[in-house]
């Protein structure tokens, strides 16, 4: 037993179902050699001899390497997925839990209205005195007649605060506030995002209800364009979504991000026609259009308030969407690996 470990050394040998091994590999060259079926032994042939008995040996042989002549096996094919692929994956597999998103979702919503008698409803009662106050007081610092100030500003709020600020904020905490559950649960980081553009669905929801009753108000009816809005709002959770996947990597990994993108968008909350339109800048508002939040502000407004959102306007939307999630895309196809460890 010892002398067969001592004649094996330096040779992985491949095992059969008998537990006799069928081939030894060299573990210097890596040529496999043949082995006896019935002992186990290496077979080492002959070498070739003359008419005399004489061994006839060439200049380039190694008498060293045994059988290394014979032909080498062929490699196997290796199975390689890229990060791009998992990423997609991944993405795939979070819509197939949608169920779990929705429910998700829901219950941030309930535990943070815990233990309040009114409820989420409190989400419509603040935005309600707050776009009354502010509607009273910038009408007159405009001298602009309040029915044609109240419903422009009560819409251009609701989108601002919950389709824009607020999903940027909570995309780049999507993966940081869902730390422990990351951790205790193995589940597709796209679940996470889902979640998000959930629980903003529903507090866009009940925001909604005030420009409505506005619009109730003032007997405004923006007609049948305002179904306009719906692709405008079908790309802005298309746009929630890659943002949290965007965001939200890169924030996990640097915690400056949150509060220098909060920072942006408090800037860009004034330089964006919000509480002021486009139509007082007159010729001079050309440049709105470089403006990435106006554009994509216009797609649903517009409609909203009876009117038709330009050509410009869209290109300029769906040439912002198909670069954010690219950039997604490319992100969290190379942090994904990472984030569990991140958070």
């Amino acid at each position: 037993m010892e002398t067969s470990g001592r004649r094996h050394a330096g040779r992985v040998a491949a095992g059969r179902e008998d537990g006799l091994p069928d081939q030894i590999m060299n573990a210097t060259t890596g040529h496999t050699l043949p082995v006896s079926p019935v002992s186990g032994d290496l077979i080492v042939a002959s070498p070739p001899t003359d008419g005399e008995g004489s061994v006839v040996t060439t200049g380039t042989a190694d008498k060293r390497d045994i059988g290394s002549n014979l032909p080498e096996p062929p490699l196997m094919p290796l199975v390689h997925r890229s990060r791009m692929l998992l990423a997609l994956d991944d993405i795939a597999e979070g819509l197939r839990l949608w169920r779990l998103a929705l429910s998700l979702g829901w219950l941030d919503i309930r535990l943070q209205f815990r233990g309040s008698r009114v409820g989420p409803l409190w989400l419509t009662l603040g935005t309600a005195v707050m776009i009354g106050s502010m509607g009273m007081i910038y009408s007159r610092l405009f001298h602009i007649v309040l029915k044609d100030y109240l419903p422009y500003l009560s819409i251009s709020m609701i989108l601002w605060q919950i389709g824009i600020a607020g999903v940027t904020q909570d995309a780049c905490n999507c993966f940081i506030s869902a730390a422990s559950s990351i951790r205790a649960t193995r589940l597709p980081f796209s679940v996470q995002a889902l979640r998000v553009l959930v629980r903003n669905c529903v507090v866009f929801g009940y925001n909604i209800v005030v420009p409505i009753g506005v619009y109730a108000i003032f007997g405004l009816l923006p007609g049948p364009v305002a179904l306009l809005a719906l692709p405008g709002l079908a790309v802005w959770a298309l746009n929630a979504f890659a943002f949290c996947l965007l965001l939200g990597s890169v924030a996990a990994r640097f915690r400056d991000i949150p509060p220098i993108v909060a920072s942006i968008v408090q800037v860009a909350f004034y330089i964006t026609p919000i509480i002021w339109s486009g139509k007082q800048l007159g010729a001079k508002g050309w440049w709105l259009i470089f403006n990435p939040f106006y554009s994509l502000l216009e797609i649903v407004r517009q409609p909203l308030t009876g009117e038709m959102p330009s050509l410009p306007v869209w290109c300029t939307a769906i040439g912002l969407s198909v670069l954010l999630w690219f950039s997604s895309l490319l992100v969290f196809s190379r942090s994904r690996a990472q984030l569990a460890f991140w958070i």
